[in-house]
């Protein structure tokens, strides 16, 4: 991988609650126009351009690119479930890399609607029906709870019993994002929890997951440009971020090992692996990170597959303090999905946009002091991870 692409414009919309939303063309066009202006270029010199989404009908990528101008360029819409945000980041830092253009755009957005996750088709057959098949054979209590609760509801049972640690642990994720959200002004959720307040929640997948553990569906966009480093330079861009490696992992036969597999554990391993492998760089040298927690169980496994800690040592990680500021990382500081927000396409460019911010030292209270690089992981059931990673230019 060529490591000259760099992310020259960000920006995002805040997040909402179903109902309270603008159109998604309209929230894709703010962000779009926010990451050309933060960009400080022109928008006919963007050669490319990938939209995110999984909610909605074909090609709602160019409905909202419309708004912003037509110029006639290639437009390419993605849906990659969860991941499907920075799917499109890493066609268009693809797109770059191989010198196809110079410069390219990915924008994500998504109007949700109340209430859990579900799919809008129920006149065949589910890509997640294989995963929920083998649930069925090797955890097959509550099966009347369906989709990501049961999947992650699962895994986090499971990786209790396995390692048998506390069942806060979950509970304290929750209160540590949501306090990190506080100074976030695009998060949704920012008013402090406790621990107590997590636990005493309704229950949606016994004996552990409650609803304070579980990210709000909701709407919003963000978009990023990048480009080559030659272009940066022609046009005197001085605080690009430049992307040192990017991969993407689907899954293998592994994946239906146990319920922690099942929700990406390997497809994050071995992502995260070769990303550390192409950058030349190890875990410790991260200082920021932003991470897929749409269930706080997976923050905890996902600590150990991005090798932030070691296997089963995820309660002393949490408990020493190593995900927030004054310990070994920050984890989620925008409060992550759990706070910020979820909408599906969105998710990973607005990930991305947090961490150019950091690195460009531009999150006031949030800021994490000196970070210099940053890790994304952004994860898809069904199934597709991007882990991602950042360094200051």
């Amino acid at each position: 991988m060529a490591n000259n692409v760099k992310v020259i414009g960000v920006d995002m919309v805040k997040f909402e609650k179903p109902g309270m939303q603008e159109s998604y063309d309209v929230m894709a066009s703010k962000a779009i126009q926010g990451a050309i202006k933060d960009a400080g270029i022109n928008y006919k010199e963007i050669k490319q351009a990938f939209a995110s989404y999984v909610y909605g009908d074909s090609t709602c990528g160019q409905a909202a690119l419309y708004k912003v101008g037509m110029t006639g360029i290639p437009v390419i819409n993605v849906n990659n479930n969860c991941s499907s945000g920075s799917t499109a980041l890493y066609l268009a830092r693809q797109a770059v890399s191989s010198g196809a253009v110079d410069c390219a755009l990915a924008f994500g957005f998504e109007e949700m609607q109340r209430g859990a996750l579900k799919s809008q088709w129920d006149d065949r057959v589910s890509p997640m029906q294989h995963f929920n098949d083998r649930l069925d054979e090797i955890a097959p209590e509550y099966s009347e709870i369906q989709g990501a609760m049961r999947l992650f509801g699962a895994a986090g049972t499971a990786y209790i019993n396995k390692y048998g640690a506390n069942p806060d642990i979950f509970a304290k994720v929750s209160v540590k994002t949501r306090n990190h959200a506080m100074n976030n002004p695009f998060a949704i959720l920012n008013k402090p929890i406790t621990v107590e307040e997590v636990l005493n929640a309704p229950v949606i997948y016994p004996p552990y997951l409650t609803r304070l553990m579980a990210c709000p569906p909701s709407c919003g966009a963000a978009a990023a440009i990048v480009c080559s480093e030659e272009f940066a330079k022609k046009h005197g861009i001085s605080d690009a971020v430049e992307i040192i490696s990017q991969v993407m992992a689907t899954d293998t036969e592994e994946s239906y090992k146990d319920e922690i597999h099942i929700v990406g554990a390997d497809m994050t391993r071995r992502a995260a692996k070769e990303a550390y492998e192409l950058a030349g760089i190890g875990p410790e040298d991260v200082d920021v990170v932003e991470l897929h927690d749409c269930f706080t169980p997976n923050e905890v496994i996902t600590y150990e597959g991005l090798g932030l800690c070691g296997e089963g040592e995820a309660e002393t990680f949490i408990n020493n303090g190593d995900n927030t500021y004054g310990g070994k990382y920050v984890v989620n500081p925008s409060g992550g999905l759990m706070s910020k927000g979820h909408p599906l396409g969105a998710t990973g460019l607005a990930q991305c946009t947090e961490l150019v911010w950091q690195l460009r030292g531009q999150t006031n209270e949030r800021q994490v002091k000196g970070a210099k690089v940053a890790l994304q992981h952004n994860l898809g059931l069904g199934g597709a991870v991007v882990v991602t990673m950042y360094k200051k230019g």
